[in-house]
This record gives structure tokens, C-alpha cells and sequence, in this order.
């Protein structure tokens, strides 16, 4: 595993953000693990967090991109903070855009604030977990109302390798129902090989019994293998 992803998995873990006990999904699942991106609220963390979505991005696509889109609400500071860190760290300076969840009727108007879209972008959808692909489903009509872009990609902070619609991962089911590459930071596998009983500043936080909940978890809504 890359250091990048240990250290992103422990920076998690610092900021709050990766949690373990009993928590309820939005889709009503009982699960013992959780990842709360609202929970970054430093502009260090923010800045750290561009960091790690930076090096995501650059090893899955390269210069590959245009135009870096967030998602409102969550996906918003997060294009923002990668486009910085695109800049700092690589020196591609690529746009960024997000849109307002209720369109604008004065001003400039409309719903994408920002890069202005034009023919031919190629687009990097930043979300921070995606369990359904509810969002991306909504946001490729906006994004193609705007202007004749190509999506080139969905870049997600955590992987949760569990079933979409159906009983393949989310990420899988966007790839092959919209064709749309997908890349995460990193996965739950990864999450649980590097911190199952390392301490994290003198804590283990996922000892043997988080562990048996997690392999239950995942026997039941886990993704097949071959997803």
C-alpha cells in the first residue's frame, strides 16, 4: 500500500472523520464503521485532505482533466481544496465548479458557480463516499446541460466496497452502467488491513471485535468480488 494511503487512513482517524461502534446509514444499513467528511473544519485539514485527493487524482488520471466538478453540498470544499492542491503540488492549474441546489434567477443566474463549462471539458467529479451513486446520477445531466463535456472521472475519498442498486460495488455499477472511471483514495480494505490492531497515537481503535462486526457487515451488503 502506498504511504500516501496509510497516511490518509490515520489522518481519518485524527480528524474525526473514520469512526467505528454502531452507526445507521442514510440507506438505513446498521454498520460498525462510518466516514463523516463533514467532520474536516480546520483549514489545515482542508488543505491536507487537497493533498491526498491530489495524489488520488494524478495516480488514476494523470493530466487527464479539465475541470475538477463538487457536488453541493460536501463536494464543494472538496474540488476546491484538490484544485489548490493540483496547483501547489503538480502544477496544473485545472478549474474548478460546483453547483447551488436551487438555480440563481438574478445575477448571472443559473446553477454552476464558478468555471464556466464549455464544449469538450474533461470533468473529475470529487465526492467524499459513494454508497448509491445517487448523486453522480444526478449531477452527469447537469454538468451536460451546462455544455458537451466528458465526464472523465469520479474520484471518492472512501471506497466502502459494499452493494450498490445491486450486487455489484457502486463503483463498479457507475463504471459499467455510465462508463465512467472511478477512483477512491482508498478502500475498505485497505482501511482495515493497515489499522486492524495498529495503534493510532496509543489507540487501537479497530481491535478483533470491530473486525468480526466489519466481516459480518460485509457478508451481508459486501460487493461480490468479481464486481
Amino acid at each position: 500500500m502506498e504511504s500516501y494511503k496509510q497516511q490518509f487512513i490515520e489522518f481519518m482517524v485524527r480528524c474525526g472523520v473514520l469512526m467505528f461502534g454502531d452507526f445507521t446509514t442514510k440507506s438505513g444499513r446498521k454498520t460498525p464503521f462510518f466516514i463523516n467528511t463533514g467532520n474536516y473544519k480546520t483549514g489545515a485539514q482542508m488543505g491536507r485532505l487537497g493533498e491526498f485527493y491530489a495524489e488520488a487524482i494524478r495516480s488514476r488520471f494523470g493530466e487527464g482533466f479539465d475541470v475538477l466538478f463538487g457536488p453541493a453540498y460536501k463536494g464543494i470544499p472538496l474540488a476546491v481544496a484538490a484544485s489548490i492542491a493540483m496547483s501547489n503540488k503538480y502544477g496544473i492549474d485545472a478549474g474548478y465548479c460546483f453547483n447551488r441546489k436551487e438555480a440563481k434567477d438574478h445575477g448571472e443566474g443559473g446553477s454552476l458557480v464558478g468555471y464556466k463549462l464549455k464544449n469538450g471539458d474533461r470533468v473529475l467529479i470529487i465526492e467524499d463516499v459513494t454508497t448509491a451513486g445517487t448523486s453522480v446520477r444526478e449531477t452527469v445531466p447537469l454538468l451536460k446541460s451546462a455544455a458537451d463535456v466528458i465526464i472523465a472521472g469520479l474520484v471518492v475519498s472512501v471506497d466502502r466496497m459494499e452493494k450498490g442498486t445491486g450486487q455489484k460495488s457502486a463503483l463498479a455499477e457507475i463504471n459499467e452502467t455510465m462508463g465512467i472511471a472511478t477512483a477512491s483514495i482508498v478502500t475498505l480494505d485497505e482501511i482495515v488491513s493497515h489499522l486492524y490492531k495498529r495503534p493510532v497515537d496509543g489507540r487501537v481503535l479497530l481491535t478483533d471485535t470491530i473486525r468480526i462486526k466489519i466481516d459480518e457487515y460485509r457478508r451481508i451488503y459486501g460487493a461480490h468480488a468479481s464486481a
